[in-house]
């Protein structure tokens, strides 16, 4: 079957290369009016490229000799050669192909490495069974290159003779592929380094380390959302992460967290919701503005078994940690299983699979979430990454109640997505709490301590008066307030307040003030 190969102004909002022809997954979306966004699209040139390919603009441009044909096989074939795997194109594709079509296809050449690789996609991603005899015994081949993507363990399909190395199922699978900067984080050994930090740090001091970044974690994950909650409700959620990776991952588990941060269900359903849910505003007359929107209700329950099943196939094929974290925490989000709490409840996520794969050390918490809220613009850059392009797919209509009813179906916008720059992003974060924050603060505890014993020793007080004291001289830029010098320390001489500023300065240095 020949696909429509007209060359488009414009395709997908981005101007085509001039004297360029759409290839691969674009010519297969544009010539079969697939409705599926094309992240990194790729053209053929009408003349030669030095080099034989160059990038413009978020295009790859390719040498006119790398034009594959007509066909819409001819640009599946370029597509799995040359372009980033994309599944769920593949998914749109084979349902809008002819079986007896592809089955001529995968005849013509079955032992072809494009074709088995092809053949396999097609039966893993449809569940379709297609009349084709099995392959013949030939060395089998990746489903995925492993030099080019994180992959899992790998299970022998015998019929396609296809190593199946993807890190989920056809209900769910996420990739990421390898990039310089993953492959600089994975060789940081980021958590040989905070196990190092801890192993020489004394006990006591560790478990106040980890109280103050588990408090901040919380307290930056309810900001995150724009909330301010009471102390108690922060302390509460900061309980629930500290046992994150106690229990296996599951929907009882997800749903037990869930109830731990809404726990007054008067006006929040408890558990998977049953209706639809947006992110975004509504209009002055309460009509939704949203920027994403969630998986259909009706899905949540094929689509969160399938994350859960993914989840425990990378933690048996060894997946890194933090690559896992993501795949697991950021599809999660991507979902929105509940009414409320789905932002908190991904964070939570990602200290789950870091505590039970042992990256954080034990009674720990990287305070992943301040890091986020200080990098809240690139945070959600990165969520909307992902989010936005989906957005034109999703056919909705408001509700009487100012939700929204997803019409079309989306089950397959969120079962498959590449998460590298989410995987990217998130080692960023990892990074600097173990190589900024984590010595930060076992630092500044120390020299606290050292300096509430020097402050001890010249003049009694209470602990408690001299751990505000140093606090309040924090705040002050190193010297005691004038307002607490008159009220709680105002029997102090003038020579035992100028004698504490100098050793708060000694201890603590200008970098500290």
């Amino acid at each position: 079957m020949t696909l429509k190969l007209d060359t488009p102004l414009i395709f997908q909002d981005r101007l085509v290369p001039k004297g360029a022809r759409l290839a691969g997954w674009a010519a297969l979306v544009h010539g079969l009016g697939l409705q599926v966004p094309v992240r990194e699209p790729s053209a053929v040139a009408e003349g030669h490229i030095k080099g034989s390919q160059r990038s413009e603009d978020s295009w790859t441009v390719f040498d006119k000799r790398y034009w594959p044909g007509e066909s819409i096989t001819d640009h599946l074939s370029f597509a799995l050669r040359h372009e980033p795997i994309d599944l769920l194109i593949l998914k749109r594709l084979f349902a809008g192909v002819s079986p007896d079509e592809f089955v001529a296809f995968v005849r013509e050449a079955p032992t072809g490495t494009i074709t088995r690789r092809a053949w396999f996609f097609y039966e893993w991603l449809t569940g379709t069974t297609l009349n084709i005899e099995d392959a013949p015994k030939v060395t089998a081949v990746d489903a995925l290159d492993p030099n080019k993507y994180f992959t899992g363990k790998s299970r022998l399909s015998k019929r396609h003779r296809v190593r199946d190395n993807l890190l989920g199922t056809g209900d769910y699978c996420p990739i990421i592929r390898r990039t310089r900067t993953l492959e600089a984080a994975l060789s940081n050994g980021l958590a040989t380094k905070a196990a190092e930090i801890v192993g020489r740090t004394g006990a006591h001091l560790v478990a106040r380390a980890a109280s103050f970044m588990l408090l901040a974690d919380s307290r930056a994950s309810f900001e995150i959302e724009g909330e301010r909650p009471p102390r108690s409700r922060v302390e509460r959620w900061g309980r629930a992460i500290l046992q994150a990776g106690k229990n296996s991952l599951s929907l009882d588990e997800l749903n037990r967290l869930h109830s731990v941060l809404i726990q007054d269900t008067r006006f929040v359903h408890s558990g998977l919701r049953p209706d639809g849910v947006f992110i975004g505003e509504h209009d002055n007359i309460g009509i939704p503005l949203p920027e994403f929107i969630g998986a259909r209700s009706d899905d949540l329950t094929i689509l969160l078994p399938g994350m859960i099943t993914a989840n425990d196939r990378m933690i048996e094929s060894e997946v890194d940690p933090v690559l896992q974290a993501t795949a697991t925490a950021f599809g999660f989000v991507y979902v929105h299983p509940y009414q409320d709490g789905n932002g908190r409840l991904h964070r939570c996520l990602i200290h789950h699979v870091l505590a039970e794969r042992g990256f954080t050390p034990e009674g720990m918490v990287f305070p992943v979430s301040s890091v986020m809220l200080d990098r809240i613009v690139q945070y959600r850059k990165t969520l909307q990454g992902h989010s936005g392009p989906l957005m034109e797919f999703i056919e909705w209509r408001p509700t009487q109640n100012g939700n929204v009813e997803v019409l079309n179906d989306t089950a397959d916008l969120y079962r498959y997505f590449d998460c590298t720059d989410e995987a990217e992003f998130l080692y960023a974060c990892v990074a600097r709490t173990v190589e900024h924050d984590l010595p930060q603060e076992i630092d500044f505890l120390r020299r606290q301590d050292e300096a509430e014993r020097r402050i001890m020793d010249m003049v009694e007080m209470p602990d408690r008066m001299v751990q505000n004291l140093i606090m309040f001289m924090h705040q002050n830029g190193g010297t005691i307030p004038k307002r607490r010098r008159k009220k709680e320390y105002a029997a102090l001489t003038d020579e035992e307040a100028r004698r504490i500023e100098e050793i708060y300065g000694e201890v603590f240095g200008g970098s500290h003030v």
